[in-house]
């Protein structure tokens, strides 16, 4: 299975597209918060199941505000990470994802990519396509592939 993880588009949507046509085929697109009215377009330009959840900027969104699914054998929790103080580290949202049984949590809203590959659960944060923060200011996304044994592993692309 390979899915592609982004976040924080904020309505500028060339980049995520890019990221479509460069890690086509997927089977999920997981968009963590921050789309700023693009959900139809993010939906329809993915052309396979999307999980999508309503960032600090999604002021008028019906999206929710959380998630819970299964991607094969991983439980999974996603958030925008705002409410959980993410600006601050990630302690605190991993230790709300290991209290849910969540095996891993995906969040956005720092702009920075992390793959946290912890004891009890895994934190991820694709970064941001459109503002990024981190050192070099790339836009980036995640890609999360698993194997035939069901096996995640996941890797930060940048564009």
């Amino acid at each position: 299975m390979r899915v592609l993880i982004v976040s924080d588009t904020h309505r500028q949507n060339g980049n995520y597209l890019k990221a479509l046509e460069r890690v086509r085929p997927v089977d999920l697109v997981v968009h963590c918060g921050d789309v700023e009215g693009s959900e139809y377009l993010i939906s329809e330009g993915a052309g396979c199941p999307v999980e999508m959840v309503a960032g600090n900027n999604d002021f008028f969104s019906g999206l929710p505000r959380e998630k819970e699914f299964q991607i094969g054998s991983y439980k999974v929790w996603l958030t925008h990470g705002h409410n959980y103080y993410v600006s601050m580290g990630n302690e605190t949202i991993k230790q709300e994802a290991v209290s849910r049984g969540m095996d891993i949590v995906m969040y956005g809203h720092t702009h920075k990519p992390v793959v946290d590959m912890g004891k009890n659960v895994i934190a991820l944060n694709p970064g941001s396509l459109t503002y990024p923060r981190q050192e070099g200011k790339r836009p980036s996304y995640m890609l999360m592939e698993t194997d035939r044994d069901g096996k995640a592993r996941f890797t930060i692309h940048y564009l």
